[in-house]
């Protein structure tokens, strides 16, 4: 089964950094989107295996972009510098594996193997 990820990351050098990283490694990317209104349309396209967001975005919250993956069963990872991200991108985010921002490659690729196989 080849895997999906999807992106959701507005920095364009991270999100391109992340892109090649997952590809190099047999991942399927999507996106990367910069936006809400991206990612939503991405989905909208067809559901990823498992997803990367930014907690914020040019246009908001990544809130209602992670709402969109949970009401599909399809788990995320937050990428983010805060200590706890769902004080700012909604408690939505709570309990989302946080990959860290700069996100370390061999910690992102175990922690996405890891959701994936948990389903979470």
């Amino acid at each position: 089964m080849r895997k999906t990820v999807l992106i959701v990351e507005d920095e364009f050098l991270i999100a391109i950094d992340l892109k090649l990283l997952l590809e190099r490694c047999g991942w399927s990317v999507l996106g990367p989107a910069a936006t809400v209104k991206e990612a939503l349309g991405l989905l909208g396209d067809g559901l990823p295996t498992v997803a990367i967001l930014d907690v914020t975005l040019r246009d908001g919250s990544v809130a209602e972009v992670a709402e969109a993956l949970r009401a599909q069963n399809v788990p995320f990872v937050v990428a983010s510098a805060y200590s706890r991200p769902e004080l700012i991108g909604g408690e939505v985010l709570a309990g989302a594996p946080n990959v860290g921002k700069p996100t370390e490659g061999r910690r992102l690729l175990t922690v996405l193997e890891q959701v994936v196989r948990s389903g979470r």
